[in-house]
């Protein structure tokens, strides 16, 4: 698409002419930035539309699932076409003002789909259109799993999205994506056949494996690097009736809880069977919760009596699919502030259980931080290593990367959630120090085969906290990504907006 050039050096010059110390700089900024804003509304069409802080709208778009990672931007651009994100990314390239783009919104990390420049707001992409011939569903980038489940559940299809409510289809995609589908069609980023991409000079393309194969191994994992995506094209599989749900018990049934999990983890061979099983600390009492889930109205006789027979509060049984995505108790900690971080797991063993529901009782307890909550959930995949023999998935995505899908490791979640700003620091400290020394754990443990991964497995995107260096998540892909970065974008314009980034 072609529009005239909004920006020349002799406007931008006298914008920010005079600025000779800090305060006249910042005010200067955000005077651009003001000014970034009403050029975008100025060229867009209108299908979009741009808010400010006295908007209802406005707060909906800087709006997250965890308070902390909310900045308060000038203002919200929400697009209602490709065509419209083109422009105004030109404008905010021009200017080299900083940028967001949110879909869901499930982010933890502040700064990654938060700004206080121009933010985003990708609401209006949010259309599901199923082709039965094709067996794809094309989804915008707007939407949560829920939706797009709901919008498939008629034609008795769904795709490979997340296993709670609430969350963002882009930055999941993005990612990687695990699943409860994943032990039997791989992660979210396996699925993708076509992303419609905004570029950075604005071209708006569609990148499939045949048209663009280093762009679309990029895209596998690779966020916000490359540009912006406005669309997914994923396949679709049959899905019926599905059987699970969820457990909740007290610090009684945790002993019988780690005996379930671990028999589980050794003796199931059903890629259709699945479990995250959490200990967590709330509000003074310790707790777990099992989420269980069979790809099938009923699972096979015993597979999981030995969670069933703990007394629990159960809300178990035959289902759809997007009943058992909603059935976790979420609400309990939305609002509040949070940040996750994660370590890989290659096998469990009852001990690094244990250790696990220690580390909970003393992050809660000894730490003096006393957090609304801590939670570290434990999601075991067992059969995605030969899948990825099978689809040669290995090659064909940035994530996870080469040597994390080979040991077949996946992520351990860790979750902390707190009420006082103040706080902020001292709780991603703590999280930080609660990861090295159950990663210290693991390596001594024999039964988990960690101390002879060298170097480890890399740690999940989607899980990793603010901080994590970039080679410790993409491991080998780096390098490739590093060069499809350079090709794609030499501006960096990109760069203007947070995430992880390979430059």
């Amino acid at each position: 698409m072609r529009f005239p050039r909004v920006v020349t050096t002799s406007l931008l010059t006298s914008v920010v002419s005079g600025c000779t110390n800090v305060v006249e700089s910042t005010r200067a900024n955000q005077l651009l930035t003001s000014w970034t804003c009403k050029q975008i509304a100025a060229y867009v069409s209108s299908a979009s539309e741009i808010f400010y802080n006295d908007h209802p709208s406005y707060h909906r778009g800087i709006g997250h699932w965890a308070s902390s990672s909310s900045q308060k931007a000038e203002c919200v651009f929400e697009p209602g076409s490709a065509e419209d994100v083109a422009i105004a990314l030109r404008i905010l390239g021009e200017t080299r003002t900083p940028f967001a783009v949110k879909g869901g919104g499930h982010a933890t990390n502040p700064g990654f789909s938060s700004t206080r420049g121009v933010h985003i707001s990708m609401s209006q992409f949010s259309d599901v259109t199923y082709n039965p011939s094709l067996q794809t569903a094309t989804v915008g980038a707007g939407m949560i799993w829920d939706d797009v489940y709901a919008a498939l559940q008629p034609h008795g299809v769904t795709v490979v999205g997340a296993r709670i409510s609430g969350i963002g289809v882009a930055g999941f995609t993005l990612g990687g994506g695990y699943s409860w589908l994943t032990d039997q069609h791989g992660l979210a980023v396996d699925t993708v056949r076509e992303y419609e991409l905004v570029m950075p000079n604005s071209t708006i393309i569609a990148v499939t494996e045949s048209s663009s194969p280093d762009l679309f191994f990029g895209l596998k994992g690779g966020f916000n690097n490359f540009g912006i995506v406005t669309k997914f094209t994923l396949r679709t599989f049959p899905q019926g009736s599905v059987w699970g749900g969820t457990l909740i018990m007290d610090e009684t049934g945790i002993d019988p809880l780690i005996d379930a999990t671990q028999n589980f983890i050794e003796k199931n061979y059903d890629p259709k069977a699945a479990i995250i099983t959490t200990y967590s600390y709330v509000l003074g009492s310790q707790i777990a919760i099992s989420l269980l889930f069979y790809d099938g109205p009923e699972p096979p006789k015993g597979m999981f009596d030995d969670f069933l027979k703990i007394e629990a509060y159960q809300d178990v049984g035959t289902r759809s699919y997007l009943s058992l995505v909603q059935s976790p108790p979420i609400s309990l900690i939305a609002g509040k502030r949070g940040v996750f971080h994660t370590i890989p797991v290659i096998k469990y063993s009852r001990a690094f259980q244990e250790a696990v529901v220690n580390e909970t009782w003393h992050f809660a307890t000894q730490s003096g931080l006393n957090p609304h909550m801590i939670s570290i959930a434990l999601e075991p995949f067992r059969f995605l290593r030969e899948l990825d023999a099978k689809t040669g998935s290995v090659s064909r995505a940035a994530l996870p990367p080469p040597r994390t899908r080979a040991t077949g490791s996946h992520p351990v979640v860790m979750d902390a959630a707190w009420d006082d700003p103040a706080m902020d620091g001292r709780m991603h400290e703590a999280l930080r120090a609660a990861s090295e020394r159950l990663s210290a754990k693991l390596a001594r443990d024999p039964d988990t085969s960690m101390g002879t991964s060298t170097p480890p497995p890399e740690l999940y995107s989607n899980y990793a906290i603010l901080g994590t260096p970039v080679e410790e998540i993409y491991g080998d892909s780096l390098p490739r990504l590093r060069k499809i970065k350079e090709a794609t974008d030499p501006g960096n314009v990109m760069g203007l907006a947070g995430g992880w980034k390979f430059r």
